[in-house]
């Protein structure tokens, strides 16, 4: 088989990825290989559909008014006959509440992103307990929060794009990819688990959680990790309508309904690899109390459910790698986005497939290429801003 370009890893970064392809030269022969069209695994749908303004850094900023910016019209633009995928934006708000000792960094970032045109405000801690009495506690000053921010549906995201990609012509590949191919210097193609070989000049990796292991069958060295991240579902007697909201210590709620949460906590020692295992214990042990610490309101709630998913977690500074790899021609990047990566679908897609064709690129996210990678040099948020 040839093709023009292959794609791994057919979720959100890929599939968006296919569609600007598509848009931008519809000759182009693009292949998307996906080992699980169920996307069981995929940390796309497994993410809790978080969105955000509140970064910190402009190429972070503005990838994400492109992502808002799509949202608005995402329905009708990727529209497949009947189909309509619906994201369901809801704008509750977040709610990112800073310790003493990270309050100028937290303004800092607000300042960088009024400058940009969000919209954030700084609420003081008794203005947050006068106007979400659940929130009120300890161990914050503050914090920065943005009506624009919210959650959608990753599922109608990714089917959107990918049904959209299909019907212009993309084709999807249900096979694992055993290996990228390369010779003299550049990408040649892929080599899938049955033997079979897919021919391209261009390949792009964005096979998430799995995207290390794949960089390395060329020799190509990537600082990402697959970390098992847990969500929580609770219900709790509370009945206000409420933002979601990000403690300084990293615990997070995210309103579902009235009274449910979900309910996550990032943390050093959570486990590398790909396990997928849903536990209470962890939510009892470990987050609850430091939960109730911080918010006592919390104290009555139960665990009705949850999953379990991977960050593809880059411990060099927390960032996407995106862009040519500069030492093997032809091979493109979009790994390591440490669980933004869901949100960031939309900016990035449409950014590599411009690299890809040699357009201008639209947004310029030259920061994030691979070469900072090489260097050891690190471009991360603040030590403050929970990513």
């Amino acid at each position: 088989m040839n093709a023009d370009i292959v794609i791994v890893g057919g979720a959100v970064m890929g599939s968006a990825t296919a569609y600007h392809l598509a848009r931008i030269d519809p000759s182009l022969r693009v292949v998307v290989i996906e080992k699980d069209p169920s996307y069981r695994y995929s940390s796309t749908l497994l993410s809790d559909g978080n969105v955000r303004i509140q970064f910190n850094l402009e190429e972070n900023i503005r990838i994400s008014q492109y992502g808002f910016e799509v949202m608005e019209t995402f329905a009708e633009d990727m529209a497949v006959g009947e189909f309509h995928p619906d994201p369901a934006p809801r704008h509750q708000g977040n709610l990112f509440l800073a310790a003493a000792e990270h309050e100028a960094e937290a303004r800092l970032g607000m300042e960088r992103q009024i400058a940009l045109g969000c919209e954030v405000e700084w609420i003081d801690a008794d203005e947050v307990a006068r106007r979400h009495p659940p929130y009120s506690g300890t161990g914050y000053v503050g914090g920065t929060f943005s009506q624009v921010d919210g959650s959608v549906d990753p599922n109608a995201v990714l089917h959107g794009y990918r049904r959209k990609a299909a019907s212009m012509g993309i084709q999807y590949v249900e096979a694992e990819v055993s290996r990228l191919l390369a010779e003299d210097g550049e990408i040649t193609g892929v080599e899938l688990t049955d033997g079979t070989r897919v021919d391209a000049p261009i390949v792009m990796n964005a096979a998430g959680a799995w995207g290390t292991a794949l960089a390395a069958t060329v020799g190509v060295e990537l600082p990402v990790l697959p970390v098992m991240r847990t969500v929580y579902v609770v219900e709790t007697p509370l009945k206000e309508k409420l933002p979601s909201v990000f403690l300084p210590n990293g615990i997070y709620l995210i309103p579902e309904h009235e009274g449910s949460f979900a309910v996550g906590w990032s943390l050093p020692d959570d486990p590398v690899g790909f396990d997928f295992s849903f536990s209470r214990e962890r939510f009892e042990e470990v987050i609850w109390p430091a939960l109730v610490e911080t918010m006592p309101p919390f104290e009555t709630l139960r665990v009705t459910g949850g999953w379990s998913g991977l960050y593809a977690v880059n411990t060099l500074d927390g960032n996407a790698i995106l862009g040519e790899w500069p030492e093997l021609s032809g091979l493109y990047l979009a790994n390591g986005f440490s669980g933004h990566g869901f949100q960031q679908g939309h900016a990035v897609g449409r950014y590599i497939a411009e690299l890809m064709t040699g357009q201008s690129p639209f947004l310029d996210l030259s920061r994030f290429g691979p070469e900072r990678i090489i260097r050891g040099e690190p471009y991360p948020e603040h030590a403050g801003r929970i990513i």
